[in-house]
């Protein structure tokens, strides 16, 4: 059996190499705020995101008194690794001020908030993760986004027609 060659990291705004994207959470949640964290890893984790193989999509952002920490975030294991590989489903600590961590431990408190990642990159080399406070969204409110989005395409198509004659 031939293991298919992963995915290359693709290119985002600012030269940041996006590794992984949760893009089901801008349909599942509002996203409220943003932040940057930093990640800490072990080497084998390292090189296996160097070669993109992650999936945040069934992650979450837990915030303990020892910090927050990224749970559920499937980095497969470095085939070269060997014996010093790390745990695939591991809890990985993220690196976030002290303000940052009360802010977000104060708000998570409230009723249906939650923080979740939405994406993984690396700028100048160094992992960093994305999360997000964020609200889970009802179905009414899907489908009041899905009409919005359908309203906007069409208004460009009319814009985009007009301009043409």
């Amino acid at each position: 059996m031939v293991a298919k060659p992963a995915k290359k990291p693709e290119k985002g705004k600012g030269g940041d190499e996006i590794v992984a994207q949760n893009r089901a959470a801008s349909y599942n949640y509002h996203l409220l705020e943003k932040f940057e964290a930093g990640m800490v890893l072990h080497g084998t984790e390292v090189k296996a995101l160097r070669e993109g193989k992650a999936n945040i999509r069934d992650a979450y952002v837990e915030i303990k008194p020892s910090g927050a920490w990224l749970v559920n975030a499937h980095i497969a294991q470095y085939l070269p690794g060997g014996p010093w590989n790390h745990e695939p489903l591991g809890s990985r600590k993220l690196l976030l001020h002290k303000k940052e961590l009360n802010k977000l431990a104060g708000k998570t408190q409230s009723k249906g908030l939650t923080v979740i990642p939405l994406r993984i990159y690396f700028r100048n080399g160094i992992a960093k993760c994305e999360i997000a406070l964020a609200k889970g969204k009802k179905d009414y409110d899907r489908r009041q986004d899905s009409r919005d989005k359908e309203s906007r395409k069409e208004v460009d198509e009319a814009m985009y027609r007009a301009r043409r004659r």
